[in-house]
């Protein structure tokens, strides 16, 4: 694909962008990627799962919606993460949705080498035997379907089973490098 300037004298079109002469294209290595991607907000959760060797979860900011039917969500995962050996063999995840004031929750997520369901993470299990997180204002359960190799990642897919809402939330959000809020 390439980038062609457009002559702004030939631009009629309200709204129609102008591409300078002097666009500055880089090569997108990995330090660039993740530098884009900081800039684009995304919502954050926690996916928690059980393969039958203790809870494991992690923080995650690539939930999709893949399809409405049926009702398909895909997250992505680092092939080295510490909850992808859980992911990779468990048959369903919970996708706790954070509101506003979660930051430390989804912090503790996203660190790694630390006991991430032990004290001050509240959490139980549903009566299929996922973890869920208590204090998670909403959660999908979701039942895997696809696990597709990609790059260092896995994508997952998985099908809606349950949801729950337990009280209206403002979401949380990642973006620039920090939680943020859409207030």
């Amino acid at each position: 694909m390439s980038v062609h300037a457009i002559n702004p004298a030939q631009n009629h079109r309200p709204g129609l962008t102008v591409v300078p002469d002097h666009l500055d294209e880089r090569t997108v290595d990995a330090d660039l990627f993740r530098s884009v991607f900081r800039r684009h907000a995304a919502g954050v959760v926690v996916i928690t799962a059980d393969a039958g060797h203790g809870p494991a979860g992690f923080t995650a900011t690539s939930l999709v919606s893949v399809s409405s039917l049926p009702p398909l969500v895909s997250f992505s995962i680092a092939t080295t993460a510490s909850s992808w050996p859980t992911i990779q063999s468990t048959q369903s995840v919970v996708i706790n949705f954070l509101d506003a004031g979660q930051r430390d929750l989804a912090g503790r997520f996203a660190t790694s080498g630390i006991d991430r369901f032990a004290d001050p993470t509240r959490w139980s299990r549903l009566r299929t035997g996922e973890p869920v997180l208590d204090d998670a204002p909403s959660y999908l359960r979701a039942l895997v379907e696809h696990r597709f190799a990609v790059g260092g990642n896995h994508i997952v897919v998985a099908r809606l089973a349950v949801h729950a809402e337990r009280r209206e939330h403002e979401p949380l959000l990642y973006h620039d490098g920090q939680y943020v809020t859409t207030a």
